[in-house]
């Protein structure tokens, strides 16, 4: 196993073990059981001639995690080893996706509702800030990565943080990130950012309802712990 970019990258999928490949386990404990890189793996089915299906996946990855938006069929196309048959695959699938999550009026009560849509990026190896817009019923506009690398001020500047939200006419929103240290207690910056935000938010009218720390097993909320 060896550290490439933001991800672990394992062995090629022919050497890796029947049990540990991604189709095999989707079969033996279901989609919820596979990491991003592993479901991206499904959908292209196999790698080419040069490319390993799992660094292929990786490396799609790593463009939707430096995108706050879906990258259109030219910008996939880029890619080497994506073509136009997978390309448009891959958008036919976050296409349906999103109109599932839409249709179903995800609503946010509690850190427990945010958490499953942001634990998929638990795996990624520097910190990934995610803002998550909500209307006034507090249903799920949209979930998109805002910055990777450190959060702190000098880094993380409202207007990025509200951009989209504002586009989106949000009542609220919920930022979070992951730290893949795996220890979840909140620095001063982390502290610190959070009242910049909440800040811009009263500002600009959309709330801040909380900012969440996560890991793959479990979450610190600002929210619950007073801290907000």
């Amino acid at each position: 196993m060896i550290i490439m970019g933001d991800f672990v990258v394992k062995k090629r999928i022919q050497e890796m073990p029947p049990w540990e490949r991604p189709r095999e386990k989707l079969l033996a404990k279901g989609a919820a059981a596979l990491s991003d890189r592993e479901l991206i793996a499904v959908l292209l089915g196999k790698g080419t001639s040069k490319i390993d299906v799992m660094t292929l996946a990786d490396n799609l990855l790593k463009v939707f995690d430096e995108n706050s938006t879906i990258p259109d069929l030219k910008d996939l196309c880029r890619i080497d080893g994506v073509g136009t048959a997978r390309g448009t695959l891959i958008l036919a699938a976050f296409e349906f996706s999103r109109r599932r999550i839409h249709s179903e009026n995800v609503r946010i009560g509690l850190p427990t509702d945010v958490y499953p849509l942001i634990r998929h990026m638990a795996d990624r190896r520097r910190e990934h800030l995610l803002s998550i817009s909500l209307n006034g019923a507090n249903e799920v506009i949209a979930v998109r990565t805002v910055s990777i690398g450190l959060v702190n001020r000098a880094l993380v500047h409202p207007r990025e943080v509200f951009a989209d939200p504002i586009m989106d006419r949000a009542s609220a929103i919920v930022v979070a990130h992951n730290h893949p240290s795996g220890n979840l207690t909140p620095s001063q910056d982390d502290l610190a950012v959070t009242l910049q935000l909440k800040k811009a938010g009263q500002v600009l009218g959309i709330r801040l309802l909380d900012h969440i720390i996560f890991d793959n097993r479990t979450y610190y909320s600002l929210m619950e712990k007073g801290q907000l």
